[in-house]
């Protein structure tokens, strides 16, 4: 791109642009020259608008814990209604949607980039994953004041096994995202317990 022509949006244009590198390439791909020639732009445009290119990383991951928020607030509105396991796998897919998936691997795979999530987030486990099952304790103990699962249930312990189990789905690039059905019966084993003991 020639100097002196303005971008409108540049932090998002990059944002965009370093999602389809991650998705094409995978984090071993994800540069900052990958990055501004997917965008089309020149390569001081990034150091411009961030620090370094793990401070652009952050904000990357950042953006994508924020979307959290608003499935939080959606997932936590549904509780009440419908099934507890159809909620909770329409969550969960939404949640490991293939860039999130890209993402979480983006983490794992760069230390200095967790270390820098950590120190604004101080929090165990892995970023993103460790808000995702912080917003499905939180649905899950809703459904358990309403009396729709155990009231003995651990919430916080079924949260990480859901975000562990399907994650483990979604893990596998190659092989793309799995059936709805597949994520279903992880969510249905997962909860068979705390489900039918509410019955009793």
């Amino acid at each position: 791109m020639p100097t002196g022509v303005a971008l409108r949006d540049a932090r998002r244009q990059l944002f965009d642009a370093a999602e389809r590198v991650l998705l094409r390439d995978g984090a071993n791909g994800l540069t900052s020259r990958a990055v501004t020639e997917e965008a089309g732009v020149a390569k001081g445009v990034l150091h411009r608008h961030f620090a370094d290119f793990d401070d652009f990383l952050v904000e990357l991951v950042r953006e994508r814990i924020a979307r959290l928020d608003v499935s939080a607030a959606d997932l936590r509105g549904s509780a009440g209604t419908g099934t507890v396991a159809g909620h909770l796998t329409a969550a969960l897919i939404d949640l490991f949607d293939p860039v999130t998936a890209a993402v979480v691997s983006l983490i794992i795979f760069r230390d200095e980039l967790r270390t820098r999530l950590r120190q604004t987030r101080p929090a165990p486990g892995v970023p993103v994953l460790t808000q995702a099952a912080g917003m499905i304790s939180a649905y899950l103990r809703d459904e358990c004041e309403m009396g729709r699962i155990a009231a003995d249930a651990d919430v916080d312990a079924l949260a990480f096994s859901l975000i562990g189990a399907v994650h483990l789905l979604f893990a596998d690039r190659e092989a793309g995202p799995p059936d709805p059905e597949a994520v279903g019966r992880v969510v249905n084993a997962v909860m068979a317990d705390v489900v039918q003991r509410r019955l009793l």
